[in-house]
């Protein structure tokens, strides 16, 4: 056997299925735990019914349709869009920050034109075009009220972390609109797999020259693949060097699970929590996921999920990379060593940037077809 992947999450799992499907190649993927699928693994509560995600919500979206045309390949989807609440000194606003959003905190009933007024206003001593981190890209975006709200203390509790000590990418992903729009993501292309991301990752397994060898640790194996074998790396680089430049720093997080015995708990799929008095940032309800299943689902009863941040520690498992100057630079490093050892990173972990599932699946193709460039 010529290729190796480590790692059944998606990145690993699509690059494994083009190998077997496309290439006709036999190939072994690896994986520690004792499902595939990663952190966007679902399973069906065996009381309730309900899909739940075992490591926190996981949205399908993208706006390329040849993304959207590979994964539909193996499920259906439904036309779920995700919308998002936040609770501030217990009031419940729309997230992403939109016109209603900016209204009920102000206390106002402005129009778009009204509203850039007010935030042109808001802003002004805060304009900066080169934000040096986070807090002076929030202020000079939305200005001081709004960051304190929703922004700042939210932060803290993420990544634990002042958020003068943060990049300001980190919050360039969260959209900002001066309109009701108030869905989480604008992507073309939008929804959940119908009977979840578990039977996604079966199909994409189905072919016979896919070996999986779940339980497994790569360096316990990795002296069992020939010396002119590919391997393709979507775990943590520094652990596979046993951290000799010092351990990337990340976020961790601990899922608190809860069956509730009553028919729906918050009557949306995510809240966020922005007050520091509250320790979890957000609780899922993963019943409103799935509307068009709602018939299988005990009528009674819902589960819901709580989210604790914390930090990271070597043996934990790795959410949200600290891509600071400091680590970035670090990681250059193990990149470096690994890819002259012949070792080809990918994915989150592998490449240590945080990935939406369209993201890695787009990872995934674009290291496959350099396989195939190069073989």
């Amino acid at each position: 056997m010529r290729y190796f992947v480590v790692g059944a999450g998606i990145t690993g799992l699509t690059i494994a299925e083009r190998i077997a499907n496309d290439m006709k190649e036999d190939v072994l993927v690896i994986e520690k735990r004792d499902n595939i699928g990663g952190n966007a693994y679902s399973y069906k509560d065996n009381v309730t019914g309900i899909e739940c995600h075992k490591y926190g919500a996981h949205i399908f979206h993208t706006k390329k349709k040849y993304i959207w045309d590979y994964i539909t390949r193996f499920s259906e989807f439904t036309n779920y869009r995700h919308r998002v609440l936040t609770c501030y000194k217990d009031k419940i606003y729309p997230m992403p920050i939109n016109l209603m959003t900016i209204n009920m905190l102000f206390g106002e009933d402005k129009n778009p034109y009204e509203v850039s007024l007010l935030m042109n206003s808001t802003v002004k001593k805060y304009k900066n075009e080169n934000p040096k981190n986070l807090e002076e890209y929030a202020l000079s975006l939305v200005g001081e009220r709004i960051y304190e709200a929703f922004i700042k203390n939210y932060t803290i509790k993420q990544w634990g972390k002042d958020p003068k000590e943060l990049p300001a990418s980190i919050l360039k992903r969260l959209p900002f609109r001066k309109d009701y729009y108030s869905d989480y993501f604008d992507d073309a292309y939008q929804g959940m797999p119908l009977y979840g991301y578990d039977e996604i990752f079966l199909k994409m397994t189905l072919d016979t020259r896919i070996h999986l060898l779940l339980n497994c640790d790569y360096k316990s194996f990795k002296d069992s693949i020939p010396s002119d074998a590919i391997v393709i790396y979507t775990g943590l680089p520094d652990e596979l060097l046993d951290y000799k430049y010092g351990a990337l720093e990340w976020r961790s997080l601990d899922f608190v699970f809860e069956r509730k015995d009553i028919q729906d708990f918050q009557g949306n799929s995510v809240i966020n929590y922005a007050d520091l008095n509250k320790k979890y940032t957000r609780i899922h309800e993963f019943k409103h996921f799935y509307r068009e299943r709602e018939m299988e689902f005990n009528q009674d009863k819902t589960v819901i999920c709580y989210e604790y941040p914390k930090k990271w520690k070597v043996g934990d498992e790795a959410f949200y990379p600290i891509a600071d100057e400091k680590n970035l630079k670090l990681y250059e490093l193990y990149k470096k060593e690994l890819t002259e050892k012949g070792i080809i990173l990918c994915g989150r972990l592998g490449s240590y940037q945080y990935l939406n599932m369209d993201q890695a699946i787009d990872n995934a193709l674009g290291v496959y077809i350099d396989l195939c460039n190069n073989s």
